[in-house]
């Protein structure tokens, strides 16, 4: 395609994970600020968790969701503004870091591992308890686990984790972040646990997040403990999905994909490939942000600036690879259900003022895009790091 001869994939997601730094480091301190809201808000932090919960008996059909940070979930006011959030609007869903980027893992666990590896920040002390205040307002209750990056499992668990040639020390990205092997079966048997663990307690679904090899650093100075660097990246990253799956046979799982992997299908440099996890996922959620993708794509100076047709042109060509992978599983007499699609949209300033139009635009696209296969449409994601959301963007209940 003619786009794609603009730039190189792996320096098309270079620059998107340079892009996403700006976002990081937004990210950092509304964390530290929610993590005061939540130290002054009120939160109960010795009273004894209820008993785990059950799913939602009826959840969604079409999951319209927004994030949370681990500490909004903890604070009663920021919690009290996104379930007041919720049930004035279309949306019924919330996705909550349970394991983030920094590794810690964030509620009142009682795996052994996390607290051996001193991998444990209680900003959620009564997770059941929580899982049911949201049950209650007949809330879908997401939980999203962070996997290859992780700042906590690297300094117990050295011998996972990316190591730098040149240095023998622990590996770090451009933004000083340490991540993992992603062919270590350690790493994944660790974060299925904590999965298990949550859905067992009731959380209605587990997403996992970083899911894929390390996109910006010095790639070369890379030395990797467990993958042989001869299986393709795509073939370890498929392993790892089907894994995930078998572990987690009865769960309901969901996978966050850049959004690039709806055009492409080259891997990214990254592991990625979209019908590679199609099989092993009930939702697949391409973090299709206009302000990610490169100058020039679809011919556009400022994707940022133009959010229905980037979304729209996306999500068409996502439309497009899986009803052709199902029309090929016919054939080949596999009955075999496929993950439904449930796209990240951007709710936050970054290449563009992300007003209530720019954010309605991309639910516009998807909701075009999706209008000849209902049966693909999952719904979708909005994400804003502050926890902040348009509320003029949404319809109303």
């Amino acid at each position: 395609m003619r786009f794609l001869r603009l730039l190189s994939l792996p320096l098309a997601v270079f620059i998107s994970a340079l892009l996403f730094l700006a976002l990081q480091k937004a990210n950092v301190i509304d964390i530290i600020k929610d993590k005061a809201v939540a130290d002054t808000a009120g939160v109960v932090k010795t009273e004894p968790d209820i008993e785990p919960q059950k799913p939602l008996p009826n959840p969604p059909a079409v999951i319209k969701a927004v994030y949370a940070t681990s500490w909004s979930a903890a604070s009663e006011k920021k919690l009290a503004y996104l379930i007041s959030l919720i049930k004035k609007t279309e949306l019924n869903a919330i996705v909550i870091d349970i394991k983030d980027y920094s590794g810690y893992v964030v509620y009142n666990t009682e795996l052994e591992l996390p607290k051996k590896y001193n991998a444990i920040e209680m900003r959620i002390p009564r997770l059941n308890a929580l899982i049911k205040k949201l049950h209650d307002e007949n809330i879908y209750v997401i939980a999203r686990i962070a996997v290859f990056q992780d700042q906590r499992l690297p300094l117990a668990r050295p011998e996972l984790a990316l190591m730098s040639s040149s240095t023998g020390e622990i590996w770090k990205d451009y933004k000083g972040l340490m991540w993992l092997d992603t062919a270590s079966q350690a790493v994944w048997d660790y974060n299925i646990a904590i999965a298990r663990e949550v859905l067992d307690r009731g959380v209605d679904e587990a997403n996992f997040d970083y899911i894929r090899f390390a996109s910006d650093g010095d790639l070369n100075d890379i030395k990797h403990p467990f993958w042989d660097e001869k299986k393709l990246k795509i073939n370890v990253v498929r392993d790892f999905f089907k894994y995930l799956r078998d572990q987690l046979w009865d769960k309901t799982i969901s996978a966050d994909l850049f959004g690039l992997v709806t055009v492409n299908t080259d891997g990214l440099g990254i592991g990625q490939h979209l019908e590679y996890a199609l099989p092993y996922f009930d939702f697949i959620a391409p973090m299709v942000y206009p302000s990610h993708y490169f100058k020039g794509f679809i011919g556009y100076e400022k994707p940022a600036e133009h959010p229905y047709e980037v979304v729209k042109y996306s999500l068409d060509r996502a439309v497009t690879r899986l009803t052709a992978y199902q029309n090929w599983q016919s054939e080949q007499g596999i009955n075999r259900p496929l993950a439904k699609l449930r796209p990240w949209f951007q709710d936050f300033d970054l290449g563009a003022d992300y007003d209530a139009a720019k954010v309605r635009a991309q639910i516009d696209a998807w909701d075009a895009a999706a209008a000849a296969h209902p049966e693909l449409n999952g719904g979708w994601m909005l994400w804003n790091p502050s926890n902040i959301y348009t509320r003029e963007a949404l319809l109303s209940e």
